[in-house]
């Protein structure tokens, strides 16, 4: 993989788990790269710290996102740090999950939260990315695997199925300018998110679902973003990786 030596990355939601792990790679490889942050500025600065002592650049940037104004938020302290330089790699990472947004009892509030978050916030914070983005740029949208199999959250589920729509109409009209747009779909991942792995019988069921036999790292995905970022990825297009180990493969065979 080549590097990304005085490329700018923006990572949206870096502060911990997926985000964090997509920061501190593309740091490792080079570009200097905005931790956006939405609340917990401690965390967010403790990336940046770390970071910058394994020789990397970075700063962090505060937005609340799915709020009036998050995208003006976001961009006047991103602007500021860039200094006049363009934004090179934009990797929106942001999501939530309601775990009470069932079929059964999803309310209003809940659907219009969740995908203010997840789907309103990628759109316009690309939208504006666009403007400072030169021929040539990277797009990564960090979607989920529950697009293709079946969870009982579905307003978080329909809200991944829409970035994944996103992603492709996005490949499609920006090709003329070089700039490729692709989806990374983790699987089951140990993050904040997910805090029910920490049960070491869920944890050790879903191994037993995936071909390599454990849940997936946040640095399992960040290795893959920082592949999309690349020079390496730049005929890849228009794609959806699933990033999970062989998740519902099929029954794990006996050695």
């Amino acid at each position: 993989m080549t590097g990304l030596t005085g490329k700018t990355a923006l990572v949206t939601g870096a502060s911990r788990g997926i985000g964090r792990a997509i920061a501190e790679r593309l740091a490792a490889e080079g570009a200097l790269v905005v931790v956006h942050y939405g609340s917990n500025e401690s965390a967010a600065k403790d990336v940046v710290a770390t970071i910058q002592a394994a020789g990397g650049q970075a700063f962090a940037v505060r937005a609340e996102l799915g709020v009036d104004g998050d995208v003006d938020t976001l961009f006047t302290g991103l602007e500021a740090g860039l200094a006049g330089r363009p934004l090179d790699i934009l990797v929106n990472n942001v999501g939530i999950m309601d775990y009470d947004a069932t079929i059964d009892t999803a309310t209003q509030k809940q659907f219009e939260h969740v995908f203010a978050i997840n789907v309103r916030a990628p759109l316009f914070i690309t939208q504006r990315a666009l403007t400072l983005m030169p021929d040539g740029g990277r797009i990564i949208n960090v979607s989920s695997g529950v697009t293709w199999f079946a969870i009982p959250e579905i307003v978080y589920a329909m809200s991944k199925g829409a970035l994944n729509v996103f992603s492709r109409s996005l490949a499609h009209t920006q090709g003329a300018r070089g700039i490729t747009v692709n989806t990374v779909s983790p699987g089951v991942t140990e993050t904040d998110m997910n805090a029910w792995l920490s049960d070491s019988n869920v944890a050790q069921a879903i191994s037993d679902l995936t071909a390599l036999g454990r849940p997936g790292k946040p640095a399992d995905i960040g290795d893959v973003v920082a592949f999309f970022a690349s020079e390496d990825a730049r005929w890849v297009n228009g794609q959806t990786l699933e990033v999970n180990g062989g998740l519902f493969l099929g029954p794990r065979l006996a050695r």
